[in-house]
């Protein structure tokens, strides 16, 4: 199947708008930021710094801006640099904040990487001009993960939205797109800490953006450096469904990592976590006879999947039910289960033609370890009670990634465990809250500075895993899905896109609904993204299918149905290709049990694409219509059931206009419909 990558459909006025805003911020007098220094406002003298503007080439498609500002009496350098795109209405930036001086610099506060004023957008026919902000929640583990809301930005009006407890998507997702009359802005942040926006409306027609790290009051020392969160903006014409299929494509041109130069290609994960609960049952031998039996039965997975309890672990502590997670800060191998390492299972995988994926959660450590009992001082933990925090154990503490000699052991010791024990997949976790950490051991006059050098020096950590594997695929986890901001997602994929995928009793009704909602959320922001279950049937397989599927049960077990699984997982590769086309949902976001949910996946270059419909439990109609969107009007299509395999010969206005005409007679249940233009 054919994917495509580096599609583009910008328009000229959309090349127009973003060469305007670039004129008017980056090479006019105008800076898109903001902070205040020594008590001052930067509006009010920024202007007077030596100012040294420098671009270069990067590739074909991307320019980098480079704007310099230099204080000539303390020296702090505040350096813009900004990447724009040929090929997209796109233009992204970061800040770096240098003190140059021999002394400390003065307070730098209320950073904002985005401070812009939008002024007087174009009016909507018959009534005020109005602007309105689509965003979505993020992944809090409820049924409403990754729900999508609409708020009207009305005049005298303050909207505030941020993520919670440090975590960049625990909360909402980093990513908004601002609609007004005949087009809009999307706006994205790429931060894998404490985020935070604002948007205030004048009485008239004016709106200012900020976005930035929520709490920054710090002194720099002599020659140190900080940096801003990443900025990036979207312009487009026309509806929001373009605009987030334009993000999409850019997404997958330019962001979604591509270990060996290509874009990840859709997987099946098999597994047995949840089998061998509490996790720390597992041995080389049952993980062997797990995969000999995926052989034996034909059932088509690319890869194994180890997730946490493969190191030494203690399982004796129900109280809390948390040390069965953690390492014992040393990340190896358990002896006595796996006597020869991960080399066993993974030599053992890759003979059959399959990757292996383990999990780590370097950041979390727990009390006793050897982390905690060798190097206390690269450990951070909050040091007063805050209720807001979800810190899952009372002792766990946080490795600082921003203590040098913590960076350089994690990645040299992470490194060569891959490497010797033949990893083809780097799974991490991070289940703890780390905002109070990094806040309560800040001084007064530091306040951010631990957020900020955890999170650079996290990056830098995945950085280093990628260059040191350049083939590997990066899971972003994260109690699955709070780490999903833009700058995670150059460097990794969600391969668990919510803990809300599955429970220890299966997927409930409640779940499953869930789990098409999230479908609906995820696939407006995020093109590659994974899940998994642990029963099969068409309606729950179909439920939870995306680009990554995992299977986390017993493969020996005589009730499963072998024909269908077979069936359903042939079926997920025709298709899964087509999730990383363009988005259509073709019915609202609605978690009712008594209405139907579909969308479609559209790629246009190739003519191709499918059409997932639920009729769910409560339904009480047998039948229903869907119109699709992005066909050419007057092409054929060839419309295909993949369960009867029937057929329909249908043009492209039809489909569009009246729709394609769905019915199912059980409930619940889902079908997939494939189509491919035949002509012209």
């Amino acid at each position: 199947m054919t994917i495509m990558t580096n599609r583009n459909i910008m328009t000229s006025d959309e090349k127009i708008m973003t060469n305007d805003w670039v004129s008017a911020h980056l090479a006019g007098a105008q800076v898109p930021f903001s902070f205040i220094f020594g008590g001052r406002h930067s509006s009010n003298f920024i202007h007077t710094w030596q100012r040294q503007e420098t671009t270069r080439q990067l590739t074909n498609q991307r320019m980098e801006h480079v704007i310099r500002f230099t204080d000539p009496v303390s020296g702090l350098v505040v350096r813009c640099v900004a990447i724009t795109y040929n090929d997209f209405p796109v233009v992204e930036w970061t800040l770096y904040f240098s003190n140059t001086g021999n002394a400390n610099s003065p307070i730098i506060e209320s950073i904002r990487a985005l401070d812009w004023t939008i002024r007087n957008p174009p009016p909507s026919s018959g009534s005020a001009s109005e602007f309105i902000l689509n965003y979505h929640i993020g992944s809090p583990t409820k049924p409403e993960d990754y729900r999508p809301l609409i708020s009207v930005l009305k005049p005298n009006s303050n909207t505030r939205i941020a993520t919670s407890g440090g975590r960049p998507s625990n909360a909402h997702l980093p990513y908004f797109n601002l609609e007004w009359a005949g087009g809009g802005t999307i706006l994205a942040i790429g931060w894998s800490g404490q985020w935070a926006t604002e948007f205030v409306r004048d009485p008239a027609n004016q709106l200012q953006v900020c976005a930035g790290q929520e709490l920054t009051r710090f002194t720099l020392y002599p020659g140190e450096e900080v940096r801003s969160p990443l900025m990036a903006l979207l312009f487009y014409k026309g509806d929001r469904i373009r605009s987030q299929n334009l993000w999409r494509r850019w997404m997958l041109a330019h962001n979604v990592p591509r270990p060996g130069d290509s874009l990840p290609a859709p997987l099946l994960f098999g597994g047995a976590w949840l089998y061998f609960a509490p996790w720390g049952t597992s041995n080389a031998q049952s993980i062997k006879i797990f995969i000999d039996t995926y052989e034996a039965k034909k059932i088509p997975i690319d890869a194994w999947w180890i997730d946490a309890g493969w190191y030494v672990c203690d399982n004796t502590i129900p109280s809390t039910g948390y040390s069965i997670w953690t390492d014992t800060g040393t990340w190896e191998a358990d002896a006595k289960r796996f006597p020869n390492g991960l080399r066993e299972v993974t030599d053992h995988a890759h003979k059959k033609g399959l990757k292996v994926i383990v999990w780590f959660e370097p950041e979390r450590v727990m009390p006793g370890t050897w982390l905690a009992t060798r190097h206390p001082e690269w450990l951070l933990r909050p040091t007063s009670q805050h209720p807001d925090q979800a810190w899952t154990a009372p002792d766990c503490q946080l490795l600082n990634f921003g203590n040098p000699e913590a960076l350089e052991w994690i990645i040299n010791h992470v490194d060569a465990l891959l490497t010797r024990e033949g990893v083809d997949f780097y799974r991490e976790d991070h289940n703890i809250d780390p905002l109070y950490a990094w806040r309560d051991n800040d001084a007064p006059d530091r306040q951010g500075i631990a957020e900020i050098k955890h999170v650079t020096g996290h990056l830098a950590y995945w950085d280093a895993l990628r260059q040191r594997h350049p083939d590997m695929l990066l899971d972003t986890c994260a109690s699955g899905g709070k780490r999903n901001d833009l700058e995670s997602l150059w460097r990794a994929v969600p391969l668990w896109r919510t803990d809300y995928a599955l429970g220890l009793g299966g997927e409930t009704a409640e779940r499953v609904i869930a789990n098409q909602c999230i479908t609906q959320g995820i696939a407006c922001w995020i093109p590659y993204y994974g899940s998994g279950l642990t029963c099969v049937d068409s309606y729950r397989f179909r439920s939870f299918m995306c680009p990554s599927m995992g299977f986390d049960f017993d493969p020996r077990r005589d009730d499963l149905d072998i024909g269908l699984w077979q069936r359903l997982s042939r079926q997920f590769k025709q298709v899964a290709g087509y999730y990383l086309g363009d988005y259509y949902p073709l019915t609202p976001y609605n978690p009712d049990p008594h209405v139907w949910a579909a969308w479609q996946f559209n790629c246009p270059e190739t003519g191709k694409g499918m059409v997932q419909v639920f009729r769910r439990e409560n339904c009480v109609e047998s039948s229903a219509g869907f119109k699709l969107q992005g066909l050419q009007a007057d092409a054929v299509y060839r419309v295909t059931d993949l369960d009867s395999e029937e057929t329909q010969q249908l043009s492209g206005q039809t489909l569009m206009e009246k729709g394609v005409t769905v019915e199912i007679n059980d409930k619940p249940s889902a079908i997939v419909k494939i189509y491919t233009k035949e002509r012209p």
